[in-house]
């Protein structure tokens, strides 16, 4: 109790608006593009308040304000995006180029832009506009060329509206890693293995499409696949092959709606934070547009326009992570038709590369096996017009409704997921959106044969999909989970997030006759493990065999589950859970000649198979005491050579610390660009989620924190990490950093009044 009201203290506080400053920095300039005069007030957060005459100007303004702080990373998002990384950086990336094109929409456009609302392709061209209007300012020296090209010898590209929303390769959408993972493990595996690897909502037996030999799917299958999903490295380093549907590596969220009976401030409360790989800067951008026509605010994606979650004068909305499965891989017999495309890759200080990219009726090709002569095709959602990434966001800017944001759910395509609302009028909802693949058989577990028989024959209709309005509980809680009503008729996924962060959320929400604001920003940095708690209990009545494990239980036992950052059971725990119980059960579980291609699995499925005590052989018990006791007293051993003898002494923060570099070394420059590192607390099943890596650095999580009070829009609060601009001679590059690692937040406001009293930098624009 008294950690949770020092928390809500300090939350409360650190929201509270900051007296205005004594002088606001104002600058003026030409900005040719503009139809008339605006302004652009940076906040003491570095947060753009952009107005302007209209919504076209607002949007200009927008890709100004972004190019000002995010050109780099702007700039090599659609470098790598459109596979032309090798023009600026050398043929070390021609691979990744082909791949990169392998992965773009390809259809017609006209088709493409007449998915999203009318003005969205003239909202686009002004906000790439704004962009080159920036790149133009660099270009003249009146504005200073980001580090980052300087050492790479590279400059800055002009942008067009069908870049932006042709590149797919962002969409998030699983789950052919997944798919080519699961059959590894059944090359000399057993089907009933399997929910030990990975576990399926709603359960389900895994069969293998009839025609499919898992064995027949070469290791290096998704090698083009990861390159051209993958972000750009400059180290060198291929990236592996790891499932985007793996509780080790899903990138989720969490967010809540709170209805006025249930609210403190009698409105709705919507709460969001989208975890995703942290960088520095990292992929999330606050930005708020004010115009006559148009006013919104709210975070996104720095490279496109708009916002992709917040509000507009009379609704907000929120996002995480639908488990909607929108891939296939098929598998071509050899002599199958393809279509060939030859293009030409640029390639810095060389001559130019001609690349054959393949494509069936299905997808692109994105491996062909030469000993077979079989071929793989990627079929996905994100090749249908409308399924640029976030993209149909734009169907929210305007509504005002329920209705009419149902509208912005049913042309939803990529990513797939839960979207909440919250109106001023006292309304809320949760309408998952996506386009949802109809299968004519099979369920998307594994690749399938090319052919009819396992064939998409359409999509679902979007109206189909489930929806939850003004709930009689008062509350609506998402975190990646499975949450589609019993009876539903339709297969959407089966591959989930694990519980552990939506039962925390709904325990601590269930738990207020009335929740507050400085409960949703509590919320958001809570660091109890369901997840721990759960395992904790399996260890009740256990015995010790060895004075490590003996010590080892009675650290954990009566533990709650809280991994703060001072926490020596979490230290334990984190150790045990990652490195040391999931290879435990695969050893004693999985018979010897299977192990090899099984994979790695993670606690979240080895849980539920010991609490069930299936797979465990005649001896149940036995078997599940000798897997918690053993890699129990091994990851005790371990935690004290990392941390010491005394465990007394174990801090978990020791090792979780959040130690963020950017991706591109610079000589001489890394120190100043470094940001941390921090001890900090939670982890990858706590709704504070800080995923980590094997060395238990922090990789992934909240990239920003939104708390929204519905209709009093001023109150709203946010936090960005490490900050908003990617400058780093800038006060905002790491400025928000040690805020976001221990819980506070920075007002978010609306009313021009509020944004001047926290304004810190004018900008006056007016056409040339």
């Amino acid at each position: 109790m008294i950690r949770t009201l020092l928390a809500a203290t300090l939350l409360a506080s650190a929201a509270t608006a900051q007296p205005a400053p004594p002088a606001v920095f104002s600058e003026a300039r030409p900005l040719p593009g503009l139809s008339a005069p605006g302004e652009i007030i940076i906040d003491r957060a570095g947060i753009p308040h952009i107005y302007a005459a209209n919504a076209r100007d607002g949007f200009f303004l927008q890709g100004y304000a972004v190019a000002r702080d995010r050109l780099w990373q702007i700039d090599l998002w659609r470098k790598r995006g459109l596979g032309q990384l090798s023009a600026s950086f050398g043929p070390a990336f021609v691979a990744q180029d082909r791949a990169a094109r392998l992965l773009l929409y390809r259809g017609d456009m006209a088709a493409e832009w007449a998915a999203y609302p009318a003005d969205a392709k003239a909202w686009t061209e002004r906000f790439a506009a704004g962009i080159n209007a920036f790149v133009a300012d660099v270009a003249a020296g009146r504005q200073k060329l980001p580090i980052e090209f300087a050492a790479t010898g590279s400059r800055p590209d002009r942008w067009s509206a069908d870049d932006i929303v042709r590149i797919r390769s962002n969409a998030l959408a699983s789950n052919v890693p997944a798919e080519v993972l699961r059959a590894r493990a059944l090359c000399g595996g057993d089907l009933k293995l399997e929910p030990l690897r990975r576990e399926l909502a709603p359960a389900r037996a895994v069969t293998i499409p009839k025609g499919l030999d898992p064995c027949s799917i070469p290791d290096d299958v998704l090698d083009n696949y990861m390159a051209g999903t993958s972000d750009v490295r400059f180290d060198g380093k291929q990236m592996q092959v790891a499932s985007r549907t793996d509780p080790e590596t899903l990138e989720g969220s969490n967010n809540w709606v709170i209805a006025p009976a249930r609210s403190a401030t009698g409105r709705p409360i919507l709460a969001n934070d989208p975890h995703r790989a942290h960088a520095v800067p990292n992929l999330r951008y606050l930005s708020h547009i004010d115009t006559p026509e148009l006013k919104i605010a709210g975070s996104g994606e720095p490279a496109l326009p708009g916002v992709s979650f917040g509000h507009n004068e009379d609704v907000a909305w929120a996002l995480t992570i639908f488990g909607i499965d929108q891939q296939d891989l098929v598998v071509n017999p050899k002599g199958t038709k393809l279509t060939e495309v030859r293009e030409t890759i640029a390639v810095k200080g060389e001559a130019p590369r001609d690349v054959v990219l393949k494509f069936s009726a299905d997808g692109p090709i994105i491996h062909e096996d030469a000993a077979s002569g079989r071929s793989f095709a990627l079929r996905a959602t994100w090749s249908k017009p409308g399924a640029s990434a976030y993209f149909n966001a734009t169907w929210a800017f305007a509504a005002k409704t329920w209705d009419e944001f149902l509208i912005a759910r049913n042309h939803w395509g990529a990513p797939p997921l839960n979207l909440l609302f919250a109106s001023r009028a006292g309304d809320i909802g949760w309408a998952p959106g996506g386009f949802v693949p109809v299968r004519a058989a099979g369920d998307g577990l594994l690749p399938v044969p090319a052919g009819k028989a396992f064939g998409w024959t359409g999509l679902l209709d979007a109206k189909l999909m489930p929806v939850v309005y003004n709930p009689a509980q008062g509350w609506f809680a998402t975190a990646n989970e499975y949450n589609v009503p019993a009876g539903y008729p339709h297969l959407l996924g089966l591959e989930w997030g694990d519980r552990s962060r939506i039962t925390r959320i709904n325990e601590v929400i269930a738990s207020k006759p009335k929740f507050s604001m400085v409960d949703a920003m509590a919320l958001q940095n809570d660091a109890t493990s369901a997840m721990a708690q759960r395992a904790v209990r399996l260890l009740a009545g256990l015995t010790g065999r060895s004075e490590a494990e003996r010590v080892a239980l009675a650290l954990l036992q009566g533990w709650d589950g809280h991994e703060g950052p001072d926490s020596a059971p979490a230290a334990l725990y984190e150790i045990w859970a990652a490195r040391h119980l999931p290879g435990a059960a695969v050893k004693a579980i999985v018979p010897e000649a299977a192990q090899r291609n099984f994979g790695r699995t993670a606690i979240g499925n080895i849980l539920p198979v010991l609490e069930q005590a299936t797979l465990l052989g005649s001896d149940a018990g036995a078997m599940r005491a000798a897997i918690l006791l053993g890699s129990l007293g091994s990851a005790f051993a371990e935690a004290s050579k990392l941390l010491g003898p005394d465990p007394a002494k174990w801090r978990w923060g020791a090792l979780h610390v959040a130690d963020f570099q950017p991706a591109l070394p610079i000589a001489g420059r890394d120190v100043e660009r470094r940001v941390g590192p921090l001890p900090i607390g939670g982890s990858g099943s706590t709704p504070m989620a800080m995923s980590s890596a094997a060395d238990f650095h922090v990789t992934a999580g909240a990239s920003v924190r939104v708390v929204m009070d519905v209709g009093a829009w001023d109150n709203s609060v946010a936090i960005n990490t490490p900050g908003q601009s990617g400058d780093p001679a800038s006060p905002h590059y790491r400025d928000l950093f040690p805020r976001w690692a221990s819980g506070n937040y920075v007002p978010f406001v609306w009313s021009r009044d509020r944004v001047l009293q926290e304004a810190e930098r004018i900008i006056r624009v007016t056409p040339n």
